[in-house]
């Protein structure tokens, strides 16, 4: 099973081993991680699962939707170069191990 960590701003960390596939916001939401709210479910309408993606998994990042894109534009907390919405991040395969730093704020 791939896993999944989750840092949150205090520096406490929730490692999630999940089923192949599973969005690393569903992940957070299905196993209640603080942070991570999801409000449309996973459509890439709300930027309420806005994750920063650590350096060391860049390079194996789908490449980001024009909706995606879009969705990342309204996040409450500040956009960076590491910015994706956990719903397009599917867990497993290149992205095993991933680590994803919470934002301070998502609504």
């Amino acid at each position: 099973m791939p896993s999944i960590t989750y840092v949150q701003p205090s520096g406490a960390e929730t490692t999630l081993d999940v089923a192949a596939g599973t969005s690393l916001m569903r992940a957070a939401v299905t196993h209640g991680v603080d942070g991570i709210v999801g409000e449309c479910g996973g459509q890439a309408m709300c930027a309420t699962c806005h994750v920063y993606v650590r350096p060391a998994f860049a390079d194996a990042l789908p490449e980001i939707s024009d909706d995606e894109e879009e969705m990342l534009d309204c996040t409450t907390a500040e956009r960076t170069a590491r910015s994706r919405l956990g719903c397009q991040l599917p867990a497993g395969g290149s992205l095993e191990g991933i680590v994803v730093d919470v934002p301070s704020d998502q609504v």
